[in-house]
């Protein structure tokens, strides 16, 4: 019986498959669940806090991590750089009344633009 990895399959349709069975119809059945289950649950219930409460340390721990350790390209700017963009970015957020792609598009033209002014 031969070898059934990713690479022992020589079809060029294959990577696809590999990827909608591996990555997005285990995702989209949860959200699928959630969106079916969400009617259901009160929104001041302590359960439903509590998982917003994961959900957001689990991103701000996402956004962390990519700052302070990053790899590939984001990790040839400077660390001072990367701080000054994720508080301008979260500054703009704020003054612009909370409005996220305000704070995304501060942050990102501060990651963009300082190493083209660098050289």
């Amino acid at each position: 019986m031969s070898d059934l990895s990713f690479h022992s399959l020589t079809a060029t349709w294959w990577p696809y498959v590999f990827i909608l069975l591996a990555g997005w119809l285990p995702t989209d059945m949860w959200r699928y669940l959630g969106v079916l289950s969400a009617s259901r649950l009160d929104d001041a219930s302590p359960y439903v806090a509590l998982t917003r409460t994961v959900a957001t340390g689990m991103v701000a721990a996402v956004i962390g991590r990519l700052v302070l350790y990053p790899s590939g390209s984001l990790a040839e700017i400077p660390d001072a750089v990367r701080i000054g963009a994720l508080a301008a970015g979260f500054a703009a957020y704020l003054a612009a009344g909370r409005r996220v792609v305000i704070g995304i598009l501060v942050a990102e033209a501060i990651l963009v633009g300082v190493p083209l002014a660098m050289g």
